[in-house]
């Protein structure tokens, strides 16, 4: 039986990755449904990506499927069982803080740097090229192989609701799109609005707009609070100031008159791990609490404050709970939209393990936060985990402890991978241990080299599961 040396064939198509992966981080396929129209249900952009990521799949001979521009496949091989491969090419939206153009790939000290290169384009082609490489070698295979492409992974998975209507999913299989050396367990995911009430009483401060957030799973980096006041602005000012200094964070503070707008700067992360960031609007909330607002801005800021601020276990909405196996749950406020004359919302994203369930948690949280409704928003990802003895599962780790050195052990995230789509499926890859995991955050990058690495881990092991 020939040997197949995958580091010496992935080396010799280093040149074309990089270039395909480049061509696809240059469409700006952050979802857009402002502009969604029937041709593009979730926006041009993640529909042209997907096009080019199809338009590869043609050219290098596979079997393409475009399933009315919110999901596609490619296609190889054939057999009685189908082994799934499951990338996304949409990105979360950019966010403030970039030193270069997130849309053009820039490589600085061997790091690929552009919105997309670790959180899903660049794993995503190193697992493409891995298939393409079996494929070129033309190797003998006994399974399908169905490498699916999702449009909207960040936010809703209605690309994979839109897939699963119109075709089967494979029998098995992994995403490239966590870490190494494996991802056998995700809890389960939800996010809560908040509805709060209209109140017509007055205060000392008058609560105008309250701002923050950009996506349900990312922790707000930044917001905004517009007030009109009497007080004395110097003293606001002032007593800001010693609040920044003694927490870590920075803010903007301008007075116009009665009007004041104050601005603070926390750090953007992906919300399965909260403590990962700083999130803004619940420290601007838990500075503006020293303050009467009118009613309906007291209730809104006061909730923030007391229930949702730095306590990213849930323990103050008293939804806190733990699995032996799959860990904490976790709790993020990540999206805010505060109007005098309209909404007043909060909307929570918790990741959850085994144990509980997103009924409860909304029954738990109203019994706490009575000044607000509690809505379970719809998408609820229940908790999902394939056992360490499935084969598969022990395939992907030898092999990553074959190339890598590295003990693999079995690890359950907050995330939410499309690998929770396959009854035996996992997140396979690819960030590696060490690195600096920089998904969804300004300039997000991937280390150039651990594109090739895991491509050759991904091509070794596809071809034992389906040779």
């Amino acid at each position: 039986m020939t040997t197949i040396d995958w580091q010496k064939e992935v080396d010799s198509r280093k040149s074309d990755l990089m270039e395909d992966l480049k061509t696809l981080i240059r469409i700006d396929s952050v979802k857009d449904m402002e502009n969604a129209t029937e041709e593009f249900p979730v926006g041009k952009g993640p529909a042209m990506a997907l096009h080019k990521a199809l338009e590869f799949g043609e050219r290098d001979g596979f079997v393409t499927k475009n399933i009315e521009n919110m999901a596609g496949h490619i296609e190889y091989g054939e057999g009685d069982e189908t082994f799934g491969i499951l990338g996304h090419v949409d990105v979360v939206p950019v966010g403030d803080g970039w030193n270069t153009d997130p849309f053009e790939p820039t490589i600085i000290d061997g790091k690929l740097y552009a919105r997309g290169s670790s959180d899903d384009k660049g794993p995503m082609m190193a697992a493409y090229y891995a298939l393409k490489i079996i494929k070129e070698l033309e190797l003998p295979v006994s399974k399908k192989v169905r490498f699916i492409i999702g449009t909207d992974e960040e936010s809703g998975w209605a690309c994979m609701d839109r897939y699963m209507a119109n075709e089967t999913m494979p029998d098995f299989g992994f995403s490239p799109d966590a870490m190494f050396p494996i991802i056998n367990g995700e809890k389960g995911i939800a996010s809560y609005t908040l509805e709060f009430n209209n109140d017509a009483s007055e205060g000392d401060v008058t609560l105008n707009t309250f701002t923050a957030g950009i996506a349900s799973n990312m922790v707000p980096g930044d917001a905004t609070v517009e007030m009109t006041t009497g007080l004395n602005t110097d003293e606001m000012k002032a007593a800001l100031e010693s609040y920044v200094a003694e927490n870590g964070v920075r803010a903007d503070f301008t007075a116009n008159g009665e009007t004041v707008t104050i601005k603070l700067y926390g750090k953007q992360c992906h919300a399965q791990t909260p403590t990962d960031g700083v999130n803004a609007a619940t420290h601007l909330a838990n500075f503006l609490s020293a303050y009467k607002f009118d009613g309906q801005g007291q209730a809104y800021i006061q909730a923030t404050a007391k229930f949702l601020h730095a306590d990213p276990q849930g323990n103050l909405t008293g939804v806190a709970h733990k699995d032996d196996i799959m860990g904490e749950l976790t709790s993020s406020a990540n999206i805010f939209r505060y109007t005098k004359e309209g909404d007043k919302t909060i909307s929570i994203n918790i990741r959850y393990p085994k144990g509980t369930d997103s009924a409860k948690i909304a029954e738990q949280m109203q019994a706490v936060i009575v000044d607000a409704k509690v809505i379970v928003e719809a998408g609820v990802k229940e908790p999902h985990y394939t056992s360490k003895e499935d084969p598969m599962v022990k395939t992907f780790l030898e092999t990553y402890e074959k190339y890598t050195g590295l003990e693999g052990f079995e690890q359950t995230i907050g995330g939410g991978t499309y690998g929770r789509l396959f009854e035996r499926g996992c997140a396979f890859g690819a960030l590696f241990p060490g690195r600096e995991n920089v998904m969804h955050q300004a300039n997000e990058y991937m280390v150039e080299e651990d594109i090739y690495r895991a491509a050759v881990i991904y091509a070794d092991s596809i071809y034992q599961l389906i040779k």
